[in-house]
Order: C-alpha cells, then structure tokens, then sequence
C-alpha cells in the first residue's frame, strides 16, 4: 500500500490486530542509510508482538527506502515522513488511540515527534542509539514511555540507559534485555515479551481499551 507524503508517497503495510483493536500503532525502522527497512527484524517482531494484543499496526519504509519516493532527509525528512504516517492513521480509523514506536534511528524519529503530538498516546523506542544522538528531549515526557535495551547494546547498553533516564523526571519505564545487542538478536521471543506485558499490564495499557478476556 501507499500512503501519501509531500514528496509523492510511502511504501506500507498494514497489520490487522488480532480481535478486537484496542488501538493504533506505528513502528519506525533504523537508519535508511544503513541499511534499515520496515522489514528489519526488530521492526517486523515488534510489529507482530503488538498486532497479538489488540493493535493495527502500520509500517512503512521512509523517503528512499523500497518503493518509498524522496531520499534521506537527515532525521528531519523523516520526521516529516511519520506525521504523514500519523495523518494517514487519523484518516483511516479517525479516533482511535495511536502508540508511536520504532528501532534504534527509527526510535529518534518516532520519540522526537510523539512527545509533542497530541495524537501519540504512548511511546516505545528500541534500542536507542545513545552513542549517536542525545535524548534529553525525553525529560519530563506527559505519556508512558517504554524503553527496552539490549545489556550489551554496542550503541549504548542498558546500564547506559537506565543512568540517563533517572535523571529524568516523567513517566518512562526502561527494561534491559539480558544478552541481546543492538538488534535483539537471538532475543526477539523476549523482546516480544516485553513489550506485550507494558501495553496489556503495564503503564502503556491505561490509554488503550483494555484486550478481551482469554
């Protein structure tokens, strides 16, 4: 599918929830220059793990990516990119409650623009590449903010984070993955795991409807 962007369009894919939505979803690849696609595994995994408790999850490829038109904006084009992804979703499924989320460059985009749009109810960001941008933007964030790290994150570890993030004032959760790199992998079944816990027990459940008794 195609979702319009000022530069003519972006390659999608939409991902049904599984019963009954709770809500939306966004995920964000890593960097387009190194290789990151909507089809990067930590992307595709994460995608899954939402779509199994309640939410529409939508990927798309940023300018220059598959079919995506445009080419590499220096973080800022992609964040245009993400706010026609956000326009899109309100469109399709007009309120109904959107997490922004992504990976590593993917997890700057969606943090960067879901702390100041009223339309991102919560915010997820996977391993965040601390050696690479600063995050102090995150202070003082207004919604749940999950975090999840790999301990032997080679951008940042989770020790790295955790440090930063208690010097923050706000509603940020951080949870470490014990033995995963930077791209989780040999981890996904928990990264996976994380991540439904926070968004059906957690502080990310309580903007969403709740999921269906099993």
């Amino acid at each position: 599918m195609r979702i319009p962007a000022p530069h003519g369009h972006l390659e999608a894919d939409l991902k049904p929830a599984e019963g009954d939505a709770r809500g939306a979803a966004i995920v964000c690849h890593p960097h387009p220059q190194h290789g990151g696609t909507m089809h990067t595994k930590a992307v595709f995994r994460t995608a899954q793990a939402l779509a199994e408790v309640g939410f529409d999850v939508l990927r798309f490829n940023f300018r220059g990516v598959g079919t995506s038109t445009g080419s590499y904006g220096g973080g800022q084009g992609e964040e245009e990119d993400l706010r026609a992804a956000l326009d899109w979703q309100e469109g399709h499924t007009p309120d109904v409650p959107v997490l922004l989320g992504g990976f590593s460059f993917g997890a700057r985009v969606a943090l960067t623009v879901g702390v100041s749009d009223s339309r991102a109810r919560a915010l997820l960001g996977l391993g965040l590449p601390l050696a690479m941008y600063d995050f102090g933007f995150l202070n003082g964030a207004q919604k749940p903010v999950l975090l999840v790290q790999g301990e032997d994150d080679e951008y940042g570890d989770g020790v790295a984070l955790r440090s930063l993030v208690d010097r923050f004032s706000g509603t940020i959760d951080v949870q470490a993955i014990s033995g995963a790199d930077h791209y989780f992998n040999n981890r996904f079944e928990e990264l996976k795991s994380v991540v439904k816990e926070y968004f059906t027990c957690g502080a990310g459940a309580a903007p969403f409807r709740q999921p269906a008794s099993t």
